[in-house]
This record gives C-alpha cells, sequence and structure tokens, in this order.
C-alpha cells in the first residue's frame, strides 16, 4: 500500500512550532506579529484563500488584516498603499493576492513589496538570494513540499527529481529547493520532449503545470513519491468517471463537481511509494509556511533593530 502524505498534519505540526515563537515575540515587543492580506477586485477562490489565511493569522494569535480594495484599482493606488505598508512598523508581512485586475501591473506591485516583508517570497530580492543559497523569505508551497518530505522521512539528497512545471511562484523554486537540499533535478514543461521518458527517471515527481490529470500512469516509476501541486476542478462526468473511485463519483453525483490535480488519483494511487492528495496534500501546507514566514519576517526585523 503507498503511503499517504497528510498535508493537514504537516501543517499542523508547523503552526503548532509557530504558537510559542508568536507568544515569545508578543512578550518581548509588546506586539503580536502583524500579517497584511491585499486583495483587489472580485475573484471569488482569492476570497477563500485570503480569508482562510487571516483566519489562520488570527487563531495563532497574530494581528491579521485583510484589505479590500476594488476591482477599478489603478497601478499607483496600488503602489502607494505597499509604501505605507512598508513604512508601517507594526505590518511585518505583506501579502498582495494574485491574480491582480488586468489593468493593474502585477510585476510593478511584486517589486515594490519591501523584500524584508515579502512573505510570499516572491519579490526578486528573495527570488535571488533563494537561487543562491543565502538565507530569506521562501516561496511557501515550494517550502512547504519540502517540509513534508523531510517530516515523512522521505530521502532528498541524491534522488533524482523532476519537477513538471515551470512557473515562478511554484515550479522554480521548487527546482532551487530540491537542488539545495541536493537532489538531481530536471525541470520539464510544455515544450519538453517525450516528457514520459524524462518523468519515468523520477524518484521524487512534482506534477505542477495546471492542467487536470495530464500526468497518468506512463509518466508515473513504480516506487516514485508523487506531489501533485494541481488544484482543477472536475464538472463532467464521464472525466469524472475517468479519474475517481466509485466512492469518490457518489459524492461528484451529489455535488456535481470534485477537485483533483495534475496527476491521474488512480494511477498515482496505483504505482507510487507515496504521495500526496488532493485535496489535503499540497494545498494546507502554503498558509501554514505563510506563518511561518510572517514569524521569520517578525523576529528578523526585530533583529535588525526595524
Amino acid at each position: 500500500m503507498p503511503f499517504l502524505l497528510d498535508g493537514n498534519r504537516t501543517r499542523d505540526e508547523i503552526l503548532a512550532e509557530c504558537r510559542p515563537r508568536i507568544d515569545a515575540f508578543r512578550a518581548q515587543h509588546n506586539r503580536a506579529p502583524g500579517l497584511s492580506v491585499v486583495l483587489a477586485g472580485n475573484n471569488s477562490a482569492s476570497e477563500v484563500y485570503v480569508r482562510n489565511k487571516t483566519k489562520t493569522a488570527g487563531s495563532l494569535g497574530m494581528q491579521g488584516e485583510t484589505i479590500l480594495l476594488p476591482e477599478s484599482v489603478t497601478t499607483k493606488e496600488l503602489l502607494a498603499l505597499v509604501q505605507r505598508l512598508n513604512s508601517d512598523p507594526a505590518v511585518d508581512g505583506i501579502l498582495v493576492q494574485l491574480p491582480l485586475p488586468p489593468q493593474v501591473d502585477a510585476p510593478k506591485i511584486v517589486l515594490a513589496v519591501a523584500p524584508q516583508k515579502d512573505v510570499d517570497g516572491f519579490q526578486p530580492i528573495n527570488v535571488g538570494l533563494l537561487s543562491i543559497g543565502r538565507p530569506g523569505l521562501r516561496p511557501c508551497t515550494p517550502a512547504g513540499i519540502i517540509e513534508l518530505l523531510k517530516r515523512n522521512g522521505i530521502p532528498i539528497a541524491g534522488q533524482n527529481a523532476v519537477v513538471v512545471g515551470r512557473s515562478n511562484l511554484v515550479g522554480k523554486p521548487m527546482a532551487m529547493l530540491l537542488l539545495h537540499e541536493d537532489a538531481t533535478v530536471t525541470v520539464c514543461h510544455s515544450r519538453s520532449r517525450d516528457l514520459a521518458a524524462v518523468t519515468q527517471t523520477a524518484d521524487i515527481l512534482v506534477a505542477a503545470i495546471g492542467r487536470t490529470a495530464i500526468i497518468t500512469a506512463e509518466h508515473i516509476r513504480p516506487g516514485a513519491v508523487v506531489i501533485d501541486v494541481g488544484m482543477n476542478t472536475v464538472t463532467d462526468r464521464a472525466e469524472a468517471e475517468r479519474l475517481f473511485t466509485p466512492e469518490r463519483l457518489a459524492i461528484f453525483d451529489r455535488r456535481g463537481s470534485l477537485l483533483t490535480g495534475d496527476v491521474h488519483p488512480l494511477d498515482m494511487a496505483r504505482l507510487a511509494s507515496a504521495y500526496t492528495p488532493v485535496p489535503g496534500g499540497v494545498g494546507p501546507l502554503t498558509i501554514a509556511l505563510l506563518m511561518r514566514n510572517t514569524m521569520e519576517a517578525a523576529e528578523r526585523r526585530m533583529a535588525a533593530g526595524a
């Protein structure tokens, strides 16, 4: 039987480790670490993510705030807000929820966030620090995956790791973090030739390409560890029949939709030695690492006299 990599359990472990640090910070500095989350527009998925982030921050004793901006917000207005948060001594972490409305210059906004408050790990200075292995705030999802592997006793050093997807948010930082853990890393993408031949070499296979169940049995070496980063909604019943067990299909029929990842769930469960389910695998780790990043940002700022 394959081993299920439970993201909820790892999330709870990381959050439990944050609590005493938050208490110690409050006792020493007479305030809680502060996280400001900026949400522009009316993206329903983003609203759910932001609500979960601020709710988790509050449950840990952090000072979390959500700043809601209209769909019509301009780049200039958002830049002014980011600069205000950069200069606010009570704000330790700034997260600008992506995607932004189309008229906003998103790269300019990301660049404007102070690196020491960039708890998403997307600011170019933090990306550069990651690339050369220097301390800095790491992107939450890839950092969470490394935690998941380590805490479940899965070796990384010396393993062949294949990352499918080259996004700035997951694929590229995932590859760099695996390299820093001494894995031999290959990155594949939409232009890669004979994808299955490459992914079949993986001891650790990370799928982060954003396409429903694109990774199937032909891509998975038996015994590989499979990390499915995808989060896709299936609404077509014929597709659901192809992807889900009868038990899950019954749930699909009641709800009209189900979430699945970038890896075929039945093939993954049959071939992998360990794998992340969707949902309940990688997803919970992102918020946990966001909380840890906020805590680390607060500690570093205070240590630097900020």
